[in-house]
């Protein structure tokens, strides 16, 4: 800012024409620009609709259901708009919603998806294919402990999200030790996107239910800067019409 301000300055006191002076900032921007080193970037991309997430019940790693055809939509809406992106990788938890989800992408730009069981999401136990109510109802000691701090106290039969941190951020660990710079997109869960942002941010996983939102189709972006990794931007669901963003469930 200091420099664009200089330039102003100068400007004034010599009496520069405006075509000149454009042409100035343009080669300093030119300058800074090839002399910014290149970043790695992670792009985390929720799976589309499931029947579950339609009906706001639990689906972990416990449940492998497909994609409904609006959820399909979405990972297509995706595709189209991030395929002209360079991309370095594509890593997916190996779900068949997780994949479904990667392939339109995959298969514009001709790369092959890096299953990682790590990536998978949360184990839900006895909760899996329950809704919230049920989950209340039959487990409820459970369910009080679990919302309040879920870093700690796992679902009835699950895990908490300090095991989930533990395996999702050895991929991260992964892919920053094979690329230093570039795109890598990340097709996750709900839950382990939310404790792998956590974990990125400084944010207590403990609090990842009532910090960040997920809904379906979103995606997330971290950049890894020299002062550590930095968001750029949360649940963005740009790519997706108006009828795919209003769509039932989380």
């Amino acid at each position: 800012m200091d420099r664009c301000r200089a330039i102003s300055f100068s400007e004034r006191s010599t009496g520069r024409t405006n075509s000149s002076a454009s042409a100035t900032f343009a080669g300093i921007v030119a300058g800074i620009l090839e002399n910014t080193p290149v970043s790695l970037k992670l792009y985390f991309l929720r799976h589309g609709q499931t029947p579950f997430s339609r009906d706001n019940a639990f689906s972990g790693a416990g449940l492998n259901p497909d994609l409904t055809p609006d959820g399909a939509a979405m990972a297509k809406a995706f595709g189209k708009a991030y395929q002209s992106l360079p991309w370095r990788a594509i890593y997916a938890s190996p779900l068949r919603r997780t994949i479904a989800t990667a392939e339109p992408l995959c298969a514009a730009i001709g790369v092959k998806p890096e299953l990682r069981e790590d990536l998978m999401e949360i184990r839900y136990g006895q909760w899996e294919g329950k809704t919230v109510e049920q989950v209340n109802q039959e487990f409820h000691d459970d369910y009080i402990r679990w919302s309040a701090d879920p870093a700690w106290h796992a679902p009835t039969g699950g895990e908490p999200s300090v095991i989930i941190a533990r395996r999702a951020m050895q991929v991260i660990e992964e892919i920053k030790q094979r690329y230093d710079d570039g795109n890598v997109l990340i097709v996750s869960h709900k839950a382990t996107i939310r404790i792998m942002l956590c974990s990125l941010l400084g944010i207590d996983v403990g609090r990842f239910r009532y910090r960040l939102a997920c809904p379906v189709g979103s995606v997330s972006l971290v950049e890894f800067t020299a002062e550590g990794p930095l968001l750029h931007s949360l649940a963005d669901r740009a790519h997706l019409d108006a009828h795919l963003r209003s769509s039932r469930g989380t």
